[in-house]
């Protein structure tokens, strides 16, 4: 039997990036700067957690000898020792963006070589020749915001106006991505897709990665809140990527949270969400059941991101960590003769930073399974994570990447 397990942290960075000072981000440090705020005592937040970063599972699997390889930095253990079974290293990204699709993408061992389009910071962010034809086309009044903003902002800044109007609120930022915010009652849910696959179709031509649909309810500035009825509509990977060549032979691959999406649904077998981290845990944990031998279980936790890195919430995104860590056993227990699982992550998105986008950083690159364990020290580029999970579940070697089965002690 041999099955595979990807989870990815979203936006959990270890820093290091070589390229960080062309993205602005040098110096920037998810993982670092965290564990040092919570050890300075700057992440204590009465009710939700208090005192040094707590992730022995995740330390007991190398997360600590990753961030000294990604840029030196050390934590301590957490008083749990260093599984036999475990490996450890970091990647650097060869991707030409810091974005989510850029990211996992390559970690299904294909880069994005290529230039995403972008919105410029300005007001009106979009060109009107493109916002004249959403409003003829999307069959909507008109359209509010139109430039670079956070999520949960613009809706508090325009979510009453676009009750009463019934004008999307289309935004940006500094990533490939044209966001919608709509009420999923006044506006509605269905339509609110439909829209954005309206919108899709007519930014195709920028090269822009994702629409986004970002529904929300409440009825005031102070109500307003985001649900989970996210979708993203993405640009089609242009080559086949590890998920493609798994299905095409006839294995599963079982996405949870929003890797459907990020794929444009291509090589996907099946999707299952949920709202939340720990829930997302939970449907995790059960297609690691269901899974068959040769079967890919990739999972994104999007919480990381969203919730906290973007928000720029320290102790939240600390709190986040420990509570998935302290889920991380009922994984651990899944794993049987055969099985690979590794963790992640696709960009960072360092809460201590200025702004509130992604951060360019090494990620981390660990993970266990029977008798797996080593060192894969620095990769030069995300794709080895997809070509060792291809090569454990026997395929043939692809184009990019190099994999680091035989390191970690698997045999083809």
């Amino acid at each position: 039997m041999a099955r595979a397990f990807l989870f990815v942290l979203d936006s959990f960075g270890i820093g290091g990036a070589a390229d960080a000072e062309r993205y602005g981000d040098a110096g920037s440090n998810t993982f670092g700067h965290i564990a040092r705020a919570c050890a300075e005592g700057r992440a204590d937040r009465e009710g939700l957690r208090k005192g040094p970063l707590f992730i022995p599972n995740m330390l007991s699997l190398g997360l600590g000898h990753a961030a000294k390889t990604a840029t030196g930095f050390s934590i301590e253990s957490g008083g749990k020792a260093h599984l036999a079974s475990a490996f450890h290293g970091a990647a650097q990204e060869i991707s030409s963006g810091k974005d989510t699709p850029s990211g996992h993408w390559e970690i299904a061992a294909l880069p994005v070589r290529f230039d995403w389009g972008y919105f410029p910071n300005t007001v009106p962010a979009f060109p009107a020749e493109l916002t004249e034809a959403i409003i003829r086309e999307g069959e909507v009044p008109g359209v509010l915001g139109n430039c670079h903003a956070p999520g949960t902002e613009i809706i508090e800044r325009f979510g009453e106006e676009h009750i009463r109007t019934g004008k999307p609120i289309c935004y940006t930022s500094v990533d490939s991505v044209l966001q919608i915010a709509a009420h999923e009652v006044h506006f509605g849910l269905e339509r609110l897709y439909e829209f954005c696959k309206v919108v899709r179709r007519l930014v195709d031509p920028l090269n822009i990665g994702r629409v986004i649909a970002r529904p929300f309810i409440g009825e005031t500035a102070a109500s307003f809140e985001r649900t989970h009825n996210r979708r993203d509509y993405s640009v089609p990977p242009p080559e086949p990527t590890l998920l493609d060549r798994l299905t095409a032979r006839g294995s599963r691959v079982i996405a949870v949270g929003k890797i459907g999406d990020i794929f444009a649904h291509r090589g996907i077998s099946e999707v299952r969400k949920a709202a939340g981290n720990m829930a997302m845990f939970d449907k995790a944990l059960g297609a690691m059941d269901d899974a068959g031998d040769g079967d890919l279980v990739f999972a994104n936790f999007v919480d990381f991101d969203t919730e906290f890195g973007h928000r720029r919430d320290v102790a939240g995104y600390a709190a986040a960590l420990e509570a998935f860590d302290r889920r991380l056993p009922e994984a651990l227990a899944r794993l049987r003769h055969g099985d690979l699982l590794i963790l992640t992550a696709d960009h960072g998105n360092d809460p201590t930073w200025h702004g509130t986008d992604h951060t360019r950083e090494r990620i981390p690159v660990i993970g266990t399974g029977p008798g797996f364990g080593g060192d894969i020290g620095l990769r030069t580029t995300f794709a080895d994570i997809g070509e060792t999970v291809a090569e454990h579940l026997g395929l043939a070697r692809g184009r990019h990447g190099t994999s680091f089965y035989a390191t970690i002690g698997g045999h083809a």
